[in-house]
């Protein structure tokens, strides 16, 4: 077991939150944005690439996303990579650029959604909470291994504590704006 660090264990919190904000990206809420195709990877040249490797995404509109493919022999294969990618979105496709038309969300999606916010808030809690538990580890280990006395360990733990706590509000207020957003209120 390594010793105490307090800033590793602050470095892995925030990987936390930020790896949360990431996947809240990914949902969509109605806007157009180039984030929406983000997971998205194409089958080109005998591999796997993400579609912004293969095309240039952009959004003219706030209801349309345009992805213009650069080689005209990979438009299926990005036609079939956006429809099949599970976002619920049927390309246009017009010459080697794709027209991607974003439907309004019905409630029972919106519902979906903002339970996916919530599914991956958990994800980003139970994460922080298992930096929190290393962190109280190492800290009961370094006090067998006489490097802190008990009182220095409790005032450790404390510390520990707080940062979890501050991180948990953290993703709870991400999660919590998004769902708003997803849910338009």
């Amino acid at each position: 077991m390594a010793a105490y660090d307090k800033a590793d264990l602050e470095r892995r919190m925030a990987g936390s939150v930020e790896a949360l904000k990431g996947d809240l990206i990914g949902l969509r809420t109605g806007r157009a944005s180039t984030s929406l195709l983000d997971p998205v990877t194409v089958e080109v040249y005998g591999s796997h690439m993400p579609l912004n490797q293969v095309a240039t995404v952009s959004v003219p509109e706030s209801r349309l996303i345009s992805v213009q493919v650069w080689d005209k022999g990979n438009v299926g294969p990005c036609d079939k990579a956006i429809r099949s990618a599970g976002l619920g979105l049927n390309p246009i496709v017009d010459g080697t650029t794709l027209r991607i038309p974003i439907p309004d969300l019905t409630e029972e999606r919106r519902k979906e959604l903002a339970k996916l916010a919530g599914q991956y808030a958990e994800k980003a809690r139970i994460a922080a909470r298992n930096v929190r538990r290393d962190g109280m580890e190492s800290l009961k280990a370094d006090e067998k291994k006489n490097i802190f006395s008990e009182d220095e360990r409790k005032r450790h733990e404390t510390e520990v504590q707080k940062l979890t706590d501050a991180t948990i509000a953290e993703i709870d207020a991400a999660a919590s704006a998004k769902e708003k957003e997803i849910l338009g209120k």
